[in-house]
């Protein structure tokens, strides 16, 4: 743990010299309500890319039939994690025959040291079938899917692992991942990634590529993982109209092996790095007797009991001293249902003095300025927003859109210095290429008829007051669009204190370039202002450019022994302890 602390100390003080060398200014939401601004699209970019193909290296499997692949990792507390992998072979075909779980064991080996495992767990195995009773269509039934949960881990320690049967001589190579800190207001994770609508094309090879080489601790994965459910039209080599080749299928195919490609395609990432994912449309994937959700539900491990939920639709977990709250957008979010009640509960449990931070991902955007799922979950806003708001949310991601958004702080569709700063990064890099229109712009604000969810009602409304009152688009940027571009690429939280947190939105088209982010700001919270019972006031501010400054007091405030954060002021920096 004083690695940790060491190392983030080092970090961040890294970062305050170069900023005091280079005189860079990087805004922070303080400085805010922002003047609207959008970076139109780059016609000399490439607005998408064809699907990878099956057999492509990176997608085929490359071992034999009972040894682990696809291996992942995904947080359960903050003394445990979930461990996963496959293991046998999928099958496909008119006629599929499911394999028998137990046929292979699930047990992890873990330890400190490389090669000496001193803890062993064992878990469950699943499989699931996607099946299409209809000429033309192919069923699949999966390989077995484990899932193995260890625990009594230590905060900020590398851990080895092996996953597999050791009865059969069949675990895996071993692998290596960092722990996170504990919950607390001092420690956080060294960089959470978040992604969305990821997909599986050559630009999302170029988005997981920039996204490792900026070194993530943790990833969250705001929904839409493979659209497997396209590949057969849009992807591949399919059929161009789906209705047309098969007329008699009321139910469009989703071609499950992409599920495989893309574990293959996420394990050298993800069996180091946990991932959380949420649930996007194009998991929906209805197969025969209404079953929808089949694959993300079998697939993955979430910590619902362990938030209890109960529910891998929507759950909670901590990360350090950043509270995380997953929701589902296509599970009841109405406030009479379980996941408002669940919510509602979880919330009330955070003591922000050991979680400062309170951090929501859903995957289709409250805020959207874009033509594309313009006001499309405005009822689930409307049950739930209030609801975060008193709870002091800071930060809210999401994906859908294709394209970057980065709101102003804002509360019903007005601008609110206590409101949480939305963020869309539904840019990752799928089949259906990235969004260029706006609704602001003449002609393309949709009707009210668009734009339809594939869950819940539609409450499409006209603005009530403000620039756009009576209208239902603005005729310009809305105020409460603070940023927009359209481009594939990721983001980076660097949560620095328990009120200072680093965001930096990374471009596909800047990877091979040194500190060119696309979008930077730092997200600053307010207690003082918005929560007036908080014991924390500022004191003072004062000004300074001493590099030895900055580090003393960073040291006090890194080890708990002072609470404060900087600002960045010109070529100074203010800083303001706080009681």
């Amino acid at each position: 743990m004083e690695d940790y602390t060491v190392g983030m100390v080092l970090t961040f003080f890294l970062i305050i010299t170069k900023l005091v060398g280079s005189g860079k200014h990087i805004p922070t939401t303080l400085d805010g309500p922002f003047d609207p601004v959008t970076i139109r699209f780059d016609p000399s970019l490439r607005q998408g890319s064809d699907d990878i193909p099956m057999n492509d290296p990176r997608l085929k499997k490359n071992v034999t039939s009972i040894f682990p692949e696809q291996i992942a990792l995904a947080v359960s507390t903050p003394t445990s994690m979930w461990v996963s992998w496959v293991t046998g072979d999928a099958q496909i075909g008119s006629n599929v025959t499911a394999l028998e779980p137990a046929s292979v064991a699930s047990e992890v080996w873990y330890g400190k040291e490389s090669g000496k495992y001193t803890n062993k767990r064992k878990g469950n195995a699943t499989v699931y079938s996607q099946l299409y009773p209809f000429v033309g269509l192919l069923n699949y039934t999966s390989g077995i899917i484990h899932h193995v949960r260890i625990d009594g881990l230590e905060p900020g320690i590398k851990y080895y692992y092996k996953c597999g049967d050791s009865s059969l001589s069949a675990m895996s190579e071993e692998h290596v991942f960092e722990t996170l800190p504990l919950p607390g207001h001092s420690s956080y994770p060294r960089r959470i990634a978040v992604i969305g609508d990821l997909g599986l094309t050559r630009n999302s090879s170029t988005t997981i590529d920039h996204l490792t080489k900026n070194d993530p601790s943790l990833i969250l994965m705001v929904g839409d993982l493979t659209y497997a459910n396209q590949y057969l039209t849009t992807g591949g080599k399919g059929v161009p109209c789906f209705s047309c080749a098969f007329p008699d299928a009321p139910i469009r195919e989703s071609y499950q092996p992409r599920w495989d490609g893309w574990g293959r395609f996420m394990e050298p990432l993800i069996s180091k790095v946990p991932m959380m994912v949420i649930e996007g449309n194009h998991e929906i994937e209805p197969q025969v007797a209404e079953i929808t959700f089949k694959s993300y539900l079998t697939r993955f491990a979430v910590p619902a009991e362990e938030s209890g939920s109960n529910s891998n639709f929507y759950y909670s977990f901590d990360a350090g001293g950043v509270h995380f709250v997953m929701l589902g957008a296509y599970v009841d979010y109405n406030s009479t249902g379980a996941q408002y009640a669940w919510l509602k509960e979880d919330l009330g449990k955070v003591d922000r003095t050991v979680t400062p931070w309170l951090v929501a991902a859903w995957h289709p955007p409250w805020y959207n300025s874009y033509s594309s799922h313009y006001q499309e979950f405005e009822c689930m806003r409307q049950e739930m927003e209030e609801l975060l708001y008193q709870y002091g949310i800071d930060i809210v991601f999401s994906g859908h859109v294709h394209a970057y958004e980065r709101m102003n702080r804002v509360y019903n569709y007005t601008l609110d210095s206590c409101g949480p700063v939305y963020i869309t990064v539904g840019d990752g890099g799928n089949i259906e290429k990235v969004d260029v229109d706006h609704a602001d712009v003449p002609g393309k604000c949709p009707s009210q008829g668009d734009n339809k969810p594939e869950f819940g009602g539609v409450c499409h409304l006209n603005f009530s007051s403000g620039p756009a009152k009576g209208r239902f688009c603005w005729d310009r940027q809305p105020e409460w669009s603070a940023f927009r571009e359209s481009s594939f690429g990721h983001g980076i939280l660097e949560v620095l204190n328990s009120t200072y947190a680093l965001w930096t939105w990374h471009r596909n088209q800047d990877i091979y370039k040194e500190d060119s982010p696309g979008d930077q700001i730092y997200i600053v919270r307010r207690p003082e202002l918005c929560f007036p019972s908080t014991t924390l006031k500022v004191i003072s501010p004062f000004n300074t450019s001493s590099e030895s400054t900055i580090l003393h007091y960073f040291l006090l405030i890194s080890c708990g022994k002072r609470n404060g954060i900087f600002i960045k002021n010109n070529d100074d920096y203010a800083l303001y302890m706080l009681s």
